[in-house]
């Protein structure tokens, strides 16, 4: 008699949990995001530290300010995360092995890239929307852009300035994201499955917390150069026909002539505090969300998670 093949969670719920918990995540975590994007687009020591922009930003804006951009920040996660997440989740699935067993590292990482580069496709206008939302308060008075909410950000950005505008940057921007997703994805996996093996961790809330603190430095330390890249030509002007930059590259080049090479990696605190609980929180998000779902719905009592 042919064994019946275990039950798997459908794919549209996949994408939804994806987006769900990465949504969850940035309720928490947008204060920091706002003070990564502040120091990334500062090209002088306008702030020290990011307990020093957070101090600014209150003075000067008020409390809710560090809020700004909650609504593009949401806005994106289900756009990207929903997308990268669902299609990682599902690549991983049919990557593994008959009997469950989970692809190599590098075929990990080989999923995360295909997953990012989708996902950060269609979130580079939710992307633009919050650099610019997070970045405006800095500005004087009269160059801020004073958008309303995300969706205000998007139909001005398209109007005023083009909807191709709306996918500017999308290059460094995927580019980004194969580097953070192949580094997160896979060092989460990675991580989970290594822990699973020393016999001293079980499937809980404390493994995805550990396998996913160990992922959120290995994705900090990777992507941050590409990432300053992506900030700055997305929040950059373009003063008679002529932008500011040619590209990530020429970002690069005058970010390390003219800042020295470590500037590569400003505000790596309050980029480390931002993805690491992002990634904790998401990742622990999705796992218990799959985790009920499997319980609850497909009958699965074996107390796995999501299976990432």
């Amino acid at each position: 008699m042919a064994q019946e093949p275990p039950k798997t969670i459908p794919n549209g719920v996949k994408f939804l949990f994806g987006g769900l918990s990465g949504m969850a995540a940035t309720c928490f975590v947008q204060p920091l995001d706002l003070v990564k994007n502040r120091m990334q687009v500062a090209k002088s020591k306008e702030h020290k530290t990011s307990l020093h922009v957070l101090r600014h930003v209150v003075q000067s804006e008020g409390v809710l300010a560090v809020y700004a951009g909650l609504s593009a920040g949401l806005f994106r996660q289900a756009t990207y995360t929903t997308t990268r997440l669902g299609i990682y989740t599902w690549l991983f699935e049919k990557a593994s092995g008959p009997s469950g067993e989970p692809p190599s590292f590098f075929k990990k990482a080989a999923l995360g890239m295909v997953a990012g580069i989708v996902g950060s496709f269609v979130g580079t206008p939710a992307e633009i929307s919050l650099i610019r939302m997070t970045a405006d308060g800095r500005l004087p008075l009269a160059e801020r852009r004073n958008y309303k909410h995300v969706f205000d950000a998007l139909f001005r950005i398209a109007t005023e300035e083009g909807v191709t505008t709306l996918w500017r940057g999308a290059i460094p921007t995927m580019g980004r994201a194969m580097v953070v997703n192949a580094a997160q994805l896979a060092s989460y996996s990675q991580a989970k499955q290594a822990l699973l093996g020393t016999g001293y961790f079980k499937e809980n809330i404390l493994l995805h917390f550990c396998a996913s603190m160990i992922s959120g430095l290995v994705t900090t330390a990777a992507s941050m150069p590409v990432d300053i890249a992506k900030t700055r030509i997305q929040n950059m002007k373009i003063v008679d026909g002529v932008p500011e930059y040619k590209g990530a590259g020429d970002v690069l080049m005058k970010v390390i002539r003219n800042e020295g090479v470590f500037a590569l990696w400003k505000g790596f605190t309050p980029y480390y505090m931002r993805i690491g609980p992002h990634t904790v929180l998401t990742f622990i998000f999705l796992e218990q969300m799959n985790r009920m779902y499997k319980k609850t719905v497909l009958g699965d009592t074996s107390g796995k998670g999501g299976g990432i």
